[in-house]
């Protein structure tokens, strides 16, 4: 079976308040990695194409929301009071601030984007079924979920929330 793999580049800012880090508490940012592996549905065979789908038709529309939706974003916890501040000063940045169900830890953010790229694979009928995410947040932490840590159906998030969707949403504003 050959598995489909691709890597994008992106910056970030977040913070972290209930783990209670003081350098996690003030915003900072992060200039990420974020790596996926897709498993095909059938094994490899040989044919006139070689493939079981493009590369370019697999990896477009995440490309497409990674860099036009994720691509400089702010990641805040939906209970964060930076929000409030948004929606009272600033309401058309809210489109730019990706929000969590928790603190948006990498981990939360691996998930999130677990999910989000499913939908993306079932909505556009792709013959793949994600594998593993690797996000890299600096050169000395990854964070790796697979099917093996990574349950969807028992993960806790809220159905209706945003990686759920095949949209390009960040957030459920």
């Amino acid at each position: 079976m050959a598995a489909l793999e691709f890597t994008r580049r992106y910056a970030m800012a977040h913070r972290l308040l209930a783990t209670r880090s003081p350098k996690c508490a003030i915003p900072h940012g992060h200039n990420e990695f974020v790596t996926v592996r897709l498993d095909p549905m059938t094994p490899f065979t040989f044919s006139d194409i070689n493939s079981v789908a493009p590369f370019e038709q697999v990896k477009r529309r995440w490309h497409e929301w990674i860099d036009e939706r994720v691509d400089h974003t702010l990641h805040l916890s939906e209970n964060d009071p930076l929000i409030g501040f948004f929606r009272e000063s600033e309401p058309s940045r809210l489109k730019q601030v990706m929000t969590f169900q928790g603190d948006p830890t990498t981990e939360a953010l691996a998930a999130c984007f677990w999910l989000k790229l499913s939908a993306f694979v079932i909505n556009e009928k792709l013959p793949f079924e994600v594998r593993e995410v690797r996000i890299e947040e600096t050169p000395t932490n990854t964070v790796v979920i697979n099917r093996d840590v990574f349950d969807p159906g028992t993960c806790g998030l809220r159905q209706q929330a945003w990686p759920w969707r095949a949209d390009m949403s960040i957030n459920d504003f």
